[in-house]
């Protein structure tokens, strides 16, 4: 026995389940989130070693750059992480009402305690998982929307418990004292339709009262969820394994420097000079120990090959560059007065990587309200109670086999508002609305349940009324639902409405062949179909389905298997009448998008509740499947319920998997949650853990695959299968309500959809868009973008920073690897954070290389950026060798203008702090120059940073060396830029390096655009050439085929009836169809007849 002050009580009922850090694990665990980027844990050593051993440069110089990236990522990471607590706390922090001592008491909804009596009002959503009371409503019963929870915006109704109905006022309430016991002396009996979950949301009542039985992670929304994992983009992988690679060519310049250091200082000259010689201490020390010394001091004088700031410049582009998907106008739906949202900024680049989505089609919710009947309903069907006119009991049953009810007209969330009606029907099912609308149409209206009667109007504009007895619920194990009603002449009548394969069986069997050939037909012309049936009962049939109800309502143990006999026994020996069909109304542009993804390379599978059916014609209708696909099925239909259904299943998988397939074919697959447990799930015993891998090679060679009857925790699993395949496909997953939480959280983006469908799916995503048509947009336009933006500023990194240091290393061999620095120190902190960081942001983050409106009317541009295209070694390598070329012409031609030290005419000579301020400045040109031409897309942003830059480095050298600085030690840049700027030689030098570094880049630009521009002109003479210059007599004739005969050289229209094309006079030597449209034009030598003269 449990009572309520035995439970745990204290508990949040919506704990932060989404932020990923708190106050007291932030610090920590950010600190351990960066320091597992090699770059970072890099630096961190490098630093350490500079603190610890005399290095050739500060510590300052490696110090200032890492606590400038960690500081600006955790900031950014820490802003997004509170911005999902504030989403967190509106829920946490939310105002509810507790009865306590007959008043109402104001609490914080997290401080809800298990046994509090709680009073929600009508549109708020409860804070808690509880047991229903009391309602404002006489009868007991609340609707509810479990949007937020399943995606469904319609209307679930509830019981109160039936004890408890009449405590409806705070001071009847107040007098409850119960005890939850779970033993089977407890008199009371609950069940889910007494259950008010967490999330959902009270409609049409103005309040209800129910008591806390589950709070904070023991409510059934927080035993679904899935904890959010890190997700690290593709992109991300590509840049630690460039920086394995540079960290290899840093140790390898480490390495042969110093090695060659200790070869040059084997000759005692060179060891020990006479102007340098070595005190007792340093002849004394241990030499391993000193090349050590000098290894670690190298690298940390190559260090900056290695850039850490690329991360900070990655985050800002990722953090800045969400916004625009935010501010995306043509993603902002009116309707709901929302737009697209970024939850998290980490991905963006993945959004033009995605290679397969799992994808969950969303329906509107809406449903089109002419339903019409599937066939003449009752014809031939004796036995009829009401009269000669079967189809009035058709329409009757329409009107009272149901659970809608009757709202005065308000506008409500998926509902279709009637102008010239003045109420408004609510449902838990859109299509028990569309079949009453549909009775309504013709003549048979329902009116509203009022104290347990139900009143039609009939044709003659007369009410019925009808007492409602009992409601047998629908439930998907029976597939179908029942109404006991007794009319007013006393008869007692039962009502069934359901699919066709639980309908059938139960019917007579005579009656049903004229009715299937129409369920059929409307079931592969995509509409979902109902079966409808009626039987009369006698009173004493009643008392006995009366009696059987009531006992199994109340039994403790097995309630729900009692109450399936009895609905069992009773939906039994009925007569069929007619059958209904409903269509189902998509998204706004839904098949559009699919076809849009299908043709960038995607391939889309669809993991829906749905059943086979209604999910097939789904993707029929939303152009998922073509007429012409193949499809193959794996479903209960196909793999049997016999014994040997796991043998069968092998049987089908080695069939569909030896087919010969052909490249021409479109190729789908069917397969059903049943189906998808045997192959996940193999018994032990049926030798077949080989399954899933032939599945999945059976998927992959499909164009799309349709997953239905799939369990949340099924959808999840597909994701994770497809994610684990060879070659790691990058998968998306796309849903609209709780039920499909998981499957987001499992993909490597997650994608919301917002609308009337609730929030739990968008609050845990990574993106979420108003609708599903916005996805098109998003991935092929800005995913798109965002990806070559970032690898551009990936590979520019690595390469500015080559060209960096691989002077630095050439100069070694020039000083006799004595480790002096060829930059100053405050060029080599200010290289990377000032003077090259502002132009590659502007153009990461605003660069077109192509128009938004060509990516999205184009979907195969998408192809050429997929599977990772520009972060592959080949164009690693390019930029590599271009900055390995560009470091050897920076030293080497500086190096060639100081063979004559003396660059001025008064004979003064320059140092070597002019040297490598020299080649600083070729550098710092040419990189941001190399950038300005690989711009495509400019905007005064671009040119302010660049050229701004620009200026700005040369305001930095006259002010850094036209001071005299009493913090630093030697003032040896003290006017040596000034003074480096009075020759004209060096001038030369500058512009002269700067056009041959840059000189192979712009011979690439030019052949290339020489290439497009002769393809453009290619393309234009063969797709856009109009007719007139080739036969200017065609065009005055009316559009068709023509044909033309080089005898007689003249135009002919071809006659569509005829057999063959039409000749004129003897023998045709050749004939030529041209079909006069725009697009199609016949190369001028084919015009030409047998003496080589042209018809025009």
């Amino acid at each position: 026995m449990m009572s309520l002050s035995a439970m745990c009580l204290g508990l949040f009922v919506n704990p932060p389940l989404s932020p990923q850090y708190t106050l007291w694990n932030f610090l920590p665990k950010n600190l351990f989130e960066q320091f597992r980027r090699i770059a970072n844990f890099y630096f961190l050593i490098i630093f350490l070693v500079q603190v610890i051993v005399d290095t050739p440069t500060s510590p300052v110089t490696s110090g200032l750059p890492l606590f400038f990236v960690i500081t600006v990522t955790a900031i950014k990471q820490g802003y997004e992480d509170w911005l999902r607590h504030r989403a967190d706390n509106e829920v946490n922090k939310s105002n509810v009402f507790v009865v306590e001592n007959a008043k109402q008491v104001r609490k914080e909804s997290e401080k809800i305690k298990v046994g509090d009596i709680v009073e929600v009002k009508a549109d708020e959503t409860f804070p808690c998982d509880l047991i229903f009371l009391a309602s404002s409503s006489t009868d007991g019963t609340c609707y509810v929307t479990t949007a937020s929870l399943d995606g469904e915006s319609n209307f679930k109704t509830h019981y109160a418990v039936r004890d408890t109905t009449v405590l409806c006022t705070d001071e009847a309430i107040d007098t409850l004292t119960a005890t939850i016991e779970l033993c089977p002396s407890c008199t009371l009996s609950l069940g889910p339709e007494n259950l008010l979950l967490k999330g959902a949301t009270l409609k049409n009542t103005k309040k209800i009262y129910g008591v806390a039985v589950y709070t904070g992670m023991e409510t059934k929304m927080a035993l679904n969820y899935q904890g959010k994992s890190q997700k690290r983009s593709a992109v991300e992988k590509s840049i630690n394994a460039f920086l394995i690679v540079y960290l290899c060519i840093l140790l390898g310049k480490a390495t042969v420097c110093t090695t060659l250091k200790y070869v040059w200082q084997s000759n005692p000259f060179n060891d020990e000079p006479w102007y340098n010689e070595k005190t007792k201490k340093e002849r004394e020390t241990f030499k391993v120990l000193r090349m050590f010394t000098d290894f670690l001091s190298f690298m940390v004088l190559f260090n900056f090959i290695i850039p850490v700031s690329m991360y900070v410049t990655v985050e800002m582009q990722k953090f800045l560059g969400s916004f625009f998907i935010s501010w995306d106008k043509e993603m902002f739906d009116e309707e709901i007065q929302e737009g697209a949202l970024v939850n998290t900024s980490d991905l963006n680049e993945e959004l033009g990587q995605v290679s397969t989505g799992c994808v969950c089609i969303c329906l509107d919710g809406d449903v089109d309200g002419s339903a019409l009947p599937a066939r003449s309903p009752c014809s031939g069907i004796p036995h009829a109670p009401l009269g000669p006119d079967r189809e009035e009991l058709f329409l009757r049953a329409l009107c009272l086999c149901h659970t809608v009810q009757i709202k005065e007209a308000d506008q409500v969330d998926g509902l279709m508002a009637h102008p010239e009606r003045k109420y408004t029907y609510i449902s838990s099912s859109p299509d028990e609305i569309a079949l009453v609308k549909g009775a309504e149409k013709y003549g048979f209206t329902f009116l509203g349940l009022e104290n347990n009667f139900m009143k039609i109007r009939n044709q003659k504009n007369e009410t019925e009324m009808y007492q409602l007895l009992h409601v047998l619920n629908f439930d998907p194990v029976r597939r179908r639902m029942s109404v006991i009603v007794r009319t007013s002449t006393g008869k007692l009548l039962l009502f069934c409405k359901g699919a066709d394969s639980s309908i059938f069986p139960r019917v007579q069997q005579e009656e049903i062949q004229q009715t299937k050939v129409h369920v059929d037909r409307n079931a592969m012309d995509g509409y979902r179909t109902l079966c409808v049936a009626f039987k009369e009962l006698t009173e004493k049939e009643y008392d006995r389905i009366d009696r059987q109800l009531n006992e199994a309502k109340m039994a403790l143990q097995d309630r729900e298997e009692k109450m399936a006999k009895v609905f069992d026994d009773t939906e039994a020996d009925m007569h069929l009448i007619g059958a209904t069909a409903v269509e189902d109304r998509l998204q706004e542009q839904l098949a559009e998008t699919i076809e849009a993804l299908h043709a960038a390379g995607m391939k889309v599978w669809v993991l829906t509740g749905d059943k086979m059916e209604t999910a097939k014609s789904t993707c029929y209708a939303c152009r998922l499947f073509q007429t012409s696909t193949e499809l193959l099925e794996l479903t209960a239909r196909t793999v049997g319920e016999s014994e040997r259904k796991e043998d069968r299943l092998h049987e089908l998988l080695l069939e569909y998997h030896k087919k010969s397939w052909t490249l021409s074919q479109e190729y789908g697959l069917i397969i059903d949650g049943s189906t998808l447990s045997l192959i996940l799930n193999p018994s032990q015993d049926s030798g077949s853990s080989n399954y899933k891998s032939i599945f999945l090679q059976i998927c992959l060679k499909c164009t799309a695959v349709l997953c239905c009857r799939m369990a949340p925790l099924q959808k999840a699993q597909i994701v994770r299968m497809v994610k684990n395949t060879k070659g790691s496909p990058i998968t998306l997953s796309i849903g609209d309500g709780a039920n499909d939480v998981s499957m987001i959280l499992e993909a490597h983006v997650g994608i919301g959809i917002k609308g009337k469908e609730g929030r739990q799916a968008s609050r845990n995503s990574d993106y979420a868009v108003p609708k599903f048509k916005h996805l098109r947009k998003l991935l092929l336009a800005h995913g798109h973008l965002y990806y070559v933006r970032i690898a551009h500023l990936v590979q520019y990194f690595f390469y500015k920073n080559l060209c960096f240091i691989l002077p630095q290393f050439l100069y070694q061999f020039f000083c006799g690897f004595s480790q002096q620095p060829l930059y100053d120190a405050a060029y080599l902190t200010m290289y990377n954070i000032c003077f090259t960081s502002l132009p590659i942001l502007a153009y990461s983050l605003l660069e077109q290389h192509i128009s938004i409106d060509t990516l999205t009317s184009d979907p195969q541009l998408y192809m050429k950026v997929s599977d990772n295209a520009m972060l592959q070694w080949r164009p690693f390598l390019y930029w590599t060798f271009l900055g390995a070329f560009e470091g050897l012409v920076f030293f080497f031609g500086v190096y060639f203008l100081f063979q004559n030290s003396s660059l001025e005419d008064n004979g003064k000579v320059f140092g070597n702090w002019t040297f490598g301020t020299i080649v600083f400045t070729v550098l710092v040109f040419t990189v941001t120059l190399k950038l300005a031409l690989d711009t495509r897309f400019w905007t005064w942003m671009n040119h302010f940073v660049i050229w701004g830059s620009l200026a700005f480095y040369v305001f930095f050298s006259f002010f850094w060396g036209g001071v005299i600085w009493p913090f630093l030690k030697q003032q040896r840049m003290y006017f040596v830029f000034a003074h480096m700027l009075t020759s004209v030689s060096t001038w030369l030098a500058i512009i002269l390096l700067i056009f041959i570094s840059l000189f192979p880049e712009i011979l690439l630009i030019v052949l290339k655009n020489i290439k497009e521009k002769n393809h453009q002109v290619r393309n234009k003479m063969m797709y856009h050439t109009p007719l007139a210059p080739l036969c200017p007599a065609l065009l005055p004739r009316q559009s068709g085929f023509w044909a033309w005969q080089g005898q007689q050289e003249a135009w002919q229209p071809a006659c569509a009836a005829s057999p063959s094309p039409l000749t004129l006079g003897g023998a045709l030597h050749h004939h030529i169809l041209v079909q006069l449209l725009w697009e199609v034009a016949a190369p001028a030598q084919s015009c030409r007849g047998q003496q080589g003269r042209c018809c025009c």
